[in-house]
Parts: structure tokens; C-alpha cells; sequence
């Protein structure tokens, strides 16, 4: 493995500003969370102090309004903060942007009582935050999630298992969709949930193929009471909450796709370079030429894309269809060009001396959460199309 830090992608920022925050987060990426990435995924280890680092430097609430702690980024710029971190690890990458979705629903939709009381402690106080929405039963038909929440007097008391959850067991807040009404989509409300919440376990996490270092656990809500204080929204609004957070959401896996594709290809440049065969470096090969021009082209597109996106966002517009092209494109992209690193890279490749398998084990997943892909692919048909006539 080098130890060669990676080259700075050449970014178009908006401001001066934006220049000096992508420069601090490159900084902490290469000092603090790429040297021990590997190691630190291997042994299974949660980073909570880089988490807590990045609370302290402002860096968990970026999209979010400065009067509550947030940075006042705009997603142009919070995208492209993801996309750094994920390239140094995606644990860490993605683990910001779900504590970002966590936040999602009380920042947009809470009464401003709501937002006084928890958004400081969410956006800069050193919490983090989980995304409750799948069940072990209800993943990409999210709608007919099963999870009741029963009023009781001022209180609500949930019931029932979520599954998949990004951060199960460790954050200190979870923003849950329950059931308050009837079936379907109407049927839902959401609720911010204290992490020491009583009646509230988490299972052992779950064993996966990447991603080693993040915990994906489900969690147990065993007559979990929240006052109704804690619910955010109107009562049925929830699904509506959903969704637009996972609009945004997308986004973020998008982002941290393409920081996961960079750092593999940046991997596979450095060692093309370096490695000699036929006494020529193999970047002289045409073979591995082409090979490095469509992973970088790819890359590019990706980036072009997502920031498309959320530039739309970022002037009020509609932009769901593009976040789900973005995420599709995004994490498709960043499969093929892992696994085209560790082609690169030889027999090398699918050793764990050098991190590219393991970022292909990880961007395998990137393609299936926050809806798989098959479900991005109905979301663009139906803006294209209209729903289906069945």
C-alpha cells in the first residue's frame, strides 16, 4: 500500500469560503481518518472520535441553518465535503450524510419550539444521528412498514422492529416512521426518539462483506413512550417526511460513491506508475491506458452529475428525478471502476495490502442502500412515464 497521499480533485466552488472548508476537510481526512482506515475497518472498530472531531469542526450539520449550529452550506458544497470523507473512508463518509437524513425531518418540518430544543445539539452538540425507516419486512416497499405508534394521553408509544439501520445501537438520536393511521403511505408519522430511550435495544450487528467499521444493526422498540412533543410533522405527514429526505439523502450516497471510485482510482494511478514490467512502468501499456481514462471518465460524469443535482436543490427547484440518476449513475460508476482498480492492480488487487478491495466490497453496498437501484430506475420511468397502469 503507498503512502503516497492522493492529489486534490480540481473543484469549482462558489466562494473563498467553501475553498478553506474543502482544504480543512482534506486535512483531517489525510491526518486523521485515511492512515488508520484500513486497519480501523479490518479490526471492525467504530471511529466515535472522528465523528466527534467532525462535530467540533462544524462539519455534521453543513446543510443546515446557522442560527441552530448548521453551517449554512449550501449542497453544492456539502456534497463534495462527502465525497472527501468517503474517499478517505466510507464509514466515515456515509456515516455523515445518515446523520445529515437523521436530521432532515426535524430541520424542515419541526415547529420552532422543536428545533430550539434539540437542532444545537444535533447540528454541533457531538450527537449523531440514525435514519429508522426500513423493517425486516418492508424495504424497498417502505409504505407498508408495520412499526406502530399508539397514542397514550400526551405520549406516544411505539412498537415494533426496524431493520438495516445505519448507526443502530450507537446514535444517540433516531428519527423513526411509525404507523399512527391506517395502511399505506397516509398511515405514517415520524418521531424523533432519544437513543437511551427505555423499552429501546438494538441486536448484534449485522456480519457484512464491507463497511466493517460502521454498525447495521436492527433495533427492538418494546413499548418505546416519546412525548408527542417529539413528534415531528403533522400526524400522517410522515411518509411525506420520508421522502424528501431521501431525495437529499440519494444524494449523499451519490457523493460518497464517487469519493469511493476517486480513491480507488488514485490507488490504481499511483500503482500503474509505479509498477514495472517488461522494464516499462504499466501505465505505459495501452491495455491499462484506456483502462484509467474510462475509470477517470466515469468519475467525472458522476461528479457532474450529483452537483447538477443539487444545484437544482440549492435554487428551490425539483430535482428528485435527477438525485435518483445521480445516485444510480453514481454508485454504478464507482462499482465498475473498484473493480476495474483491483484489475489494475493484479493479483496485488485482491490482497488486503492494498485498500482497492476493499473498496469494491464497499461500493458494492452503495448500490442497494437508500433504495436499491432497480427502485432508482422506477423512480426515473415514473417522472419519464407516469406511474405504472397496473
Amino acid at each position: 500500500m503507498t503512502d503516497r497521499a492522493p492529489q486534490p480533485v480540481d473543484r469549482q466552488l462558489p466562494t473563498e469560503e467553501s475553498r478553506d472548508l474543502l482544504a480543512l476537510v482534506r486535512e483531517i481526512a489525510q491526518r486523521e481518518i485515511r492512515p488508520v482506515a484500513a486497519d480501523e475497518e479490518d479490526a471492525g472498530r467504530f471511529p466515535r472520535a472522528i465523528f466527534t472531531l467532525l462535530s467540533e469542526a462544524g462539519l455534521l450539520g453543513l446543510p443546515y441553518a446557522g442560527e441552530y449550529g448548521g453551517g449554512e452550506q449550501p449542497y453544492e458544497v456539502y456534497l463534495q465535503v462527502l465525497e472527501e470523507l468517503a474517499a478517505a473512508r466510507l464509514t466515515v463518509g456515509l456515516g455523515v450524510s445518515v446523520h445529515s437524513l437523521a436530521c432532515h425531518g426535524l430541520a424542515g418540518y419541526g415547529t420552532e419550539e422543536q428545533q430550539k430544543a434539540h437542532l444545537p445539539a444535533m447540528l454541533g452538540g457531538g450527537l449523531l444521528g440514525a435514519y429508522c425507516l426500513s423493517e425486516p419486512a418492508s424495504g424497498s416497499d417502505a409504505a407498508s412498514l408495520t412499526t406502530k405508534a399508539v397514542r397514550d394521553g400526551e405520549d406516544w408509544v411505539i412498537t415494533g422492529t426496524k431493520a438495516w439501520i445505519t448507526h443502530g445501537g450507537v446514535a444517540d438520536f433516531y428519527t423513526v416512521l411509525a404507523r399512527t393511521g391506517g395502511e399505506g403511505p397516509k398511515g405514517i408519522t415520524a418521531f424523533l426518539v432519544p437513543g437511551d430511550a427505555e423499552g429501546l435495544t438494538a441486536a448484534v450487528p449485522e456480519k457484512k462483506m464491507g463497511m466493517k467499521g460502521s454498525p447495521t444493526a436492527q433495533l427492538h422498540f418494546d413499548g418505546v413512550r416519546v412525548p408527542d412533543t417529539r413528534r415531528i410533522g403533522e400526524e400522517g405527514q410522515g411518509f411525506t417526511i420520508a421522502l424528501a429526505a431521501l431525495d437529499a439523502g440519494r444524494l449523499g450516497i451519490a457523493a460518497c460513491a464517487i469519493g469511493v471510485a476517486q480513491a480507488a482510482l488514485d490507488e490504481a494511478l499511483t500503482y500503474a506508475l509505479d509498477r514495472k514490467q517488461f522494464g516499462h512502468p504499466i501505465a505505459d501499456f495501452q491495455g491499462l491506458r484506456f483502462m484509467l481514462a474510462d475509470m477517470a471518465t466515469k468519475i467525472e460524469a458522476g461528479r457532474a452529475l450529483y452537483l447538477a443535482a443539487a444545484r437544482l436543490r440549492d435554487a428551490g427547484k425539483p430535482f428528485s428525478r435527477q438525485a435518483a440518476m445521480a445516485k444510480l449513475f453514481c454508485t454504478d460508476a464507482a462499482m465498475a471502476v473498484t473493480t476495474d482498480a483491483v484489475q489494475v492492480l493484479g493479483g496485488y488487487g485482491y490482497t488486503a495490502d492494498f485498500p482497492v478491495e476493499r473498496l469494491m466490497r464497499e461500493a458494492k453496498v452503495l448500490q442497494i442502500v437508500e433504495g436499491t437501484n432497480q427502485i432508482q430506475r422506477m423512480v426515473i420511468a415514473r417522472h419519464l412515464a407516469g406511474p405504472e397502469s397496473r
